[in-house]
């Protein structure tokens, strides 16, 4: 017997075929199966980013960017982000204005809770932003006020969003394409990383539906001790956070295109599966405040592939960034974290078919 998940899953697909819409989740209409044959010879620029989270005003203002600014931290490299047909980030928070949390916790200098606010969505809207991951361990520490307040913003901005039970994927049409995109965690109210069945079948429908599909991760343990894959189950603070080598291998097996993890705050090594890009962790990208920006934290890499129109990887860069704390991402000239997931790529996948060069480019062998 399938579990209810799954049969919740089978029912939308099912709907799917009878609708030209499903409200929140899917943007389909007779058109999408037109076959346009100039797409055949395109390569489709697809960016990914690791955790973004602009300031929180809980506990206190001062854990906001200077001049209640959050431009000034994506500024530098706002051009770079937007130059493409698809960017990635997670968003690790909910935007509200104001709310009281529930996650509670007696010392809130120790215990971290993240309400970004509103309008710091334009901060994010004119970075380029596509597409944002909010499965993660954060973006329910105000209940439910905040994701629905979040869901109405992102709409509203034109992002596309995906992760959550209640929104788990999201398909979409840009130039000419129709991408898929969803996102797990094994966190509350999100779509869990560990239910392979679920995940599977999300990803095998989409993968049916669209010609690319991108897949989001939040899984791993944290810190600079665990910046290798372990390809095994990573359990931290008592929580399954996944195995997330053989989630990603389960999801390109089922047909994604493009994978990209986060959540460990440092980065980990790439790799390509079966013509198909994995991202293992790309770190802190943009934060403020309340994140350790200690090394190996504070790199922040920007990756930026190429697939055609199948969503098959043919090259790729890394663009070095970094962090300072308290926070703000910068180009890093020194190229830093291109020579950390270098070392960690050899390291973890020494058979693998790419190279990356030292200043970040990545190819087939």
């Amino acid at each position: 017997m399938k579990r209810p998940v799954t049969l919740i899953i089978t029912f939308l697909l099912l709907l799917n075929c009878f609708t030209a819409a499903y409200p929140g989740n899917l943007f389909i209409t007779q058109d999408t199966v037109a076959i346009d044959s100039s797409k055949l010879q395109r390569t489709v620029v697809i960016t990914g980013v690791g955790d973004i989270m602009l300031g929180s005003s809980f506990p206190s203002t001062s854990f906001l960017p200077p001049h209640d600014n959050p431009f000034l931290l994506l500024e530098s490299l706002a051009d770079t982000l937007s130059d493409s047909d698809i960017t990635f980030g997670n968003l690790e928070g909910s935007f509200l204005n104001s709310g009281d949390p529930v996650k509670k916790c007696k010392d809130t200098t120790l215990c971290y809770l993240f309400r970004m606010p509103e309008r710091y969505i334009s901060a994010l809207t004119s970075s380029g932003f596509d597409i944002l991951s909010l499965a993660n361990n954060h973006f329910g520490d105000f209940g439910l006020p905040a994701r629905i307040r979040t869901k109405e913003i992102l709409d509203s901005a034109g992002i596309k969003y995906a992760g959550l039970i209640e929104h788990p994927w999201s398909i979409f049409r840009k130039d000419s394409l129709l991408y898929g995109f969803c996102a797990f965690a094994p966190n509350a109210g999100t779509v869990n990383i560990n239910d392979s069945i679920t995940a599977g079948d999300i990803v095998k429908m989409l993968a049916d539906t669209c010609d690319i599909v991108i897949v989001s991760f939040h899984g791993g343990a944290e810190g600079a001790d665990f910046q290798n894959v372990p390809k095994t189950h990573e359990i931290f603070h008592g929580e399954d956070r996944g195995d997330v080598y053989k989630f990603a291998h389960d999801m390109i097996d089922k047909g994604a295109d493009v994978v990209f993890g986060q959540g460990p705050h440092v980065t980990r090594a790439i790799e390509v599966y079966k013509d198909r890009f994995i991202s293992y962790s790309l770190g802190n990208f943009c934060t403020y405040g309340r994140f350790n920006l200690a090394l190996p934290n504070a790199l922040a890499p920007i990756v930026k592939i190429k697939t055609d129109t199948t969503g098959r990887f043919l090259s790729g860069r890394i663009i070095p960034g970094y962090q300072q704390w308290p926070g703000g991402v910068k180009y890093d000239d020194s190229k830093r974290v291109i020579n950390k997931i270098r070392e960690l790529t050899a390291e973890d996948f020494p058979d693998a078919v790419i190279n990356i060069s030292d200043n970040g480019e990545i190819t087939y062998k």
